[in-house]
């Protein structure tokens, strides 16, 4: 019986009051910069939703820093979002962006791999365990609640020891996007040889992955941007709603952070004036990884209709996410923002600039610290990891 039971813990549990359907409406829904149709591809727009994974509390993993919480209900919501809006990246970047799960499916070894980059374990590069830990670096103690900028700060350091996805994450500072400082970061020069081969060989030996882990160091490093926002004092300017919107319709969006104080979703699109979700707050027990490194993935995809909330009731504190894995990607995504995003003459949501603005201190592309180990191994303790912190690069909300 209580194996059972224990099966069942791990189900997707949504209360019924929760389960409200899609309206028949002739508008369209906008997801992750794709469009459905209500009236003539639900199932398609349901099946698109239950692709993205979800991140919920989870409860019976190993005591973050040995000692402290094995759960992170009531106060981890917004690190699971700040995990949704990465997983989506990594899914952009290895599957792309119109990969669909099935239940039950056998599915190729890049997605396991990138959802054990997320189990909840110390030695998995954005587990709960090192992004509880990392914040202490952002000032935010283990079991307090994160902001959406703190979790950006968070995923771009953590990024820099994940030389298996190769990211370059740029997070914008003072609401404005500055395109040669991002040029600047995506064609940094890989490491030298010897040092790449050195970090690859205790990367694998460490964590038993990355076959290849200096294989995407060349060339452009794909892009994760987010951008902090405050759109508003306390409730959201209405003036920055069709800007707002017009980002979920971006082909490079990964949605938006956000929700309502101490209260994290993930935002992936819009219906109208309603915002679509994924909600983190529903507890399941921990999930491991099977001896063939595959892993049980049922309680990662919300195989409900998703929830909703009007837009005018969304916190003004956000922050947009955009994955532009190639360029041209980058490029094709500033020229939308100019068309639709600063056609607004007045109260821009945020501003695209094409040089370094002198009054900033230079822009130093970010760089992984000089350690004698792995990141997983690294980050038990981050009071020595960043002591310079570049304040420039911290939006204050």
């Amino acid at each position: 019986m209580e194996s059972v039971l224990s099966r069942y813990e791990n189900q997707i549990t949504i209360l019924s009051d929760y389960l409200e359907e899609f309206p028949e409406t002739d508008e369209p829904v906008w997801i992750l910069g794709r469009q459905h149709h209500l009236n003539t591809d639900k199932s398609k727009l349901l099946l698109d939703i239950s692709a993205r994974l979800w991140f919920t509390y989870r409860r019976k993993f190993s005591p973050i820093g040995g000692t402290g919480p094995s759960s992170d209900a009531g106060w981890g919501c917004m690190l699971r979002c700040g995990q949704m809006m990465l997983a989506q990246a990594l899914i952009c970047r290895h599957l792309g962006r119109d990969w669909q799960w099935e239940k039950h499916k056998k599915q190729p070894e890049e997605y396991h791999r990138i959802l054990r980059c997320f189990l909840d374990r110390k030695d998995c590069c954005y587990s709960i365990h090192q992004m509880a830990q990392m914040g202490v670096g952002e000032g935010k103690s283990i079991g307090e609640w994160f902001g959406p900028n703190t979790v950006a700060q968070v995923l771009k350091k953590l990024a820099l020891f994940d030389e298996w996805n190769s990211l370059a994450v740029y997070v914008s500072m003072d609401n404005t996007v500055v395109i040669e400082d991002i040029k600047k970061m995506c064609w940094s020069p890989p490491q030298s040889s010897s040092a790449a081969h050195s970090s690859a060989h205790l990367h694998r030996s460490a964590l038993g992955r990355n076959k290849n882990a200096a294989g995407f160091c060349t060339g452009w490093k794909p892009l994760l941007l987010i951008i902090p926002l405050r759109l508003g004092i306390n409730h959201i300017n209405p003036v920055y709603i069709d800007a707002f919107k017009e980002c979920f319709k971006m082909p490079q969006s990964l949605g938006a952070l956000g929700g309502k104080p101490n209260n994290a979703y993930y935002f992936i699109g819009f219906l109208g004036n309603e915002l679509i979700y994924l909600d983190p707050h529903t507890t399941q027990s921990f999930v491991d990884s099977e001896e063939n490194g595959t892993v049980d993935d049922q309680s990662f995809h919300c195989q409900q209709a998703p929830h909703r909330m009007k837009i005018m009731n969304l916190d003004p504190s956000v922050a947009l996410g955009f994955f532009c894995k190639e360029e041209c990607d980058f490029d094709n995504w500033c020229s939308l923002v100019q068309k639709e995003i600063l056609k607004q003459q007045s109260l821009r949501m945020f501003e695209l600039v094409q040089k370094h603005p002198p009054h900033w201190p230079p822009f130093i592309p970010p760089t992984k610290p000089e350690v004698t180990t792995t990141g997983a191994e690294l980050i038990e303790s981050t009071d020595k990891l960043f002591e310079v912190e570049e304040e420039f690069e911290i939006l204050s909300v």
